[in-house]
C-alpha cells in the first residue's frame, strides 16, 4: 500500500448536526399534482415494459476465474470506482468486482506473508505491482510482481532496492523512493526510474553520502514519507523534518537528478508548529491537493491547490481540527475523517460539511476508500483485532457492514 500504511512499515524496519434530507440524496415529497403526473407516467411505462418481447436486467459481473476468500480480514482496501477495487489481508492479495460483496484471491504465486510486509500500486482494475522485501539483501534488493490481468496471472523480476513508495503514471512509467534506513531524524533514499513497467530500474538520485555519485539537493535530515509524480520528469517528495516552522517538500524537474525546495505560505500559527506533509494528489495535468499537519500544543491539518501543476500553492479558506483520514476523489472533493465525523468538501476546501454516520466509528476506524463522495468503503478494527468492512451509498450518513 502507498500513503500511511508503507510508511509505517519503513519506521518499523529500524457540529454536528444531519444535514437535511435533501444533503443525503433524498427527493421532497411530491406536490399532488406531481403525485398524479407520476403515477399516470408509471402506468404509461408499466404498459410498455409488459409491452416488450424481454424486460431489460441489470447484468452479472463477470466472476473472476480465482478461489473465494470467505469473510476476508482486509487491512487496507483501494477501489478504483463503484464496482471494482483491491484490497490486502495478512496473507493475501484480494480483488472485488461487486463493490465489495464477493471477494477473490489473486495473491502472487508462493507468497504466504503479505499485509504490512508488502509495498504495493494499484493503478486500475487489471494492472497492479506488489514489492517484497528481500530480507537477506536489504535495501539493495527485492521482487517485484506484476500483474496485468487483474491477479490472474503475475510476472516477477528482481529489483535494486526492497522498500519504498512506488507510483506508477502508466503501465510502463513508473516511480520508486527506496528507503536506504533511517536514524536519528535523517533519511536516506534513492530515486529510481522504469519505462518498461517494472521490469528494470534507473538509480537517478540518491542522497546516500555512502553511495557514489550521491547529492544533496535532497537533504539527508528529515523523514521521507511520500513521493508524488506529475509526469515522469515532475515530481515531489514530502515528509517531516522535527523543527518548528519547516516544511519538508523538494521538487524535481529533471526525473529527480536535482531537487530544490517548494516555499510554502504558512499560516503564523505555523511558527510554532511541527509540520508534516500528509497528503499530495493531483488529479489532473494541472489541478492538485496538498494536505499539511500541523503539530503544537493540539493538531491541525490545512489544505492548499494548485491549478498550474504545482508552479504554485494558494491555502484554501477551510482548516480541520486534529489529522484523520482523507480521500481526495475531484479536483473539487474531499473526505476527510476524525473523531466520528465525516468532513466534507465540494469547493475545493473553502467550506467543509460535517457527516454524523449513524454508526459510531470512533477510532476503530484504520482505512477507507471513496470511489465519489457518494460511495465509499470503509474497514474498522477491534481491540481483538477483528476487522469489518462497512459500505455507504449516501455519502457517509448511512453504513452496512459486507464483511463480516
Amino acid at each position: 500500500m502507498k500513503r500511511i500504511f508503507s510508511f509505517l512499515f519503513l519506521l518499523s524496519l529500524l457540529s454536528a448536526c444531519a444535514a437535511p434530507a435533501t444533503e443525503a440524496g433524498l427527493l421532497p415529497e411530491p406536490t399532488a399534482t406531481e403525485a398524479v403526473l407520476v403515477e399516470a407516467t408509471a402506468t404509461e411505462s408499466q404498459v410498455a415494459v409488459q409491452s416488450a418481447s424481454a424486460p431489460e436486467t441489470t447484468p452479472l459481473p463477470d466472476e473472476i476465474n480465482a478461489p473465494l476468500v470467505e469473510s476476508p480480514s482486509i487491512i487496507f482496501i483501494e477501489m478504483m470506482d463503484e464496482v471494482y477495487g483491491w484490497g490486502i489481508t495478512e496473507t493475501e492479495v484480494i480483488s472485488t468486482n461487486d463493490g465489495g460483496v464477493t471477494w477473490y484471491n489473486v495473491t502472487p504465486p508462493g507468497l504466504t506473508d503479505v499485509g504490512y510486509s508488502v509495498f504495493t500500486d494499484f493503478l486500475d482494475k487489471s494492472h497492479a505491482w506488489v514489492q517484497i522485501v528481500d530480507p537477506n539483501n536489504y535495501p539493495n534488493g527485492g521482487t517485484l510482481y506484476r500483474t496485468s490481468d487483474g491477479g490472474l496471472t503475475w510476472e516477477s523480476f528482481e529489483t535494486p532496492f526492497s522498500a519504498g513508495d512506488m507510483e506508477f503514471m502508466d503501465v510502463n512509467n513508473g516511480w520508486m523512493m527506496a528507503d536506504l534506513g533511517v536514524g536519528a531524524g535523517s533519511m536516506a533514499v534513492s530515486v529510481f526510474q522504469t519505462n518498461n513497467g517494472g521490469e528494470t530500474w534507473t538509480r537517478t538520485y540518491t542522497n546516500d553520502p555512502n553511495l557514489d555519485g550521491a547529492g544533496d539537493t535532497l537533504p539527508l535530515g528529515g523523514i521521507k514519507v511520500m513521493l508524488v509524480p506529475l509526469n515522469m520528469n515532475t515530481a515531489w517528495i514530502g515528509g517531516v523534518v522535527y523543527s518548528s516552522g519547516s516544511t519538508y517538500l523538494f521538487r524535481t524537474d529533471d526525473s529527480g537528478r536535482t531537487w530544490s525546495q517548494v516555499s510554502m505560505m504558512l499560516p503564523e500559527e505555523a511558527q510554532s508548529s511541527e509540520l508534516t506533509i500528509e497528503q499530495i494528489k493531483f488529479l489532473s495535468s494541472t489541478q492538485g491537493f496538498l494536505a499539511i499537519r500541523l503539530t503544537s500544543k493540539s493538531f491541525e491539518t490545512i489544505f492548499y491547490t494548485t491549478n498550474d501543476g504545482g508552479q504554485t500553492w494558494d491555502p484554501a479558506p477551510a482548516t480541520l481540527p486534529n489529522s484523520g483520514k482523507l480521500e481526495i476523489v475531484s479536483p473539487q472533493e474531499m473526505v476527510f475523517y476524525y473523531n466520528n465525523q465525516f468532513y466534507v468538501t465540494k469547493d475545493a476546501a473553502n467550506s467543509f460539511d460535517i457527516i454524523v454516520p449513524d454508526i459510531a466509528f470512533g477510532e476503530s476506524l484504520t482505512d477507507m476508500s471513496f470511489a465519489n463522495l457518494s460511495t465509499g468503503w470503509v474497514i474498522t478494527t477491534s481491540p481483538t483485532n477483528r476487522r469489518t468492512l462497512y459500505k455507504t451509498t449516501d455519502g457517509g450518513w448511512t453504513w452496512f457492514p459486507i464483511i463480516p
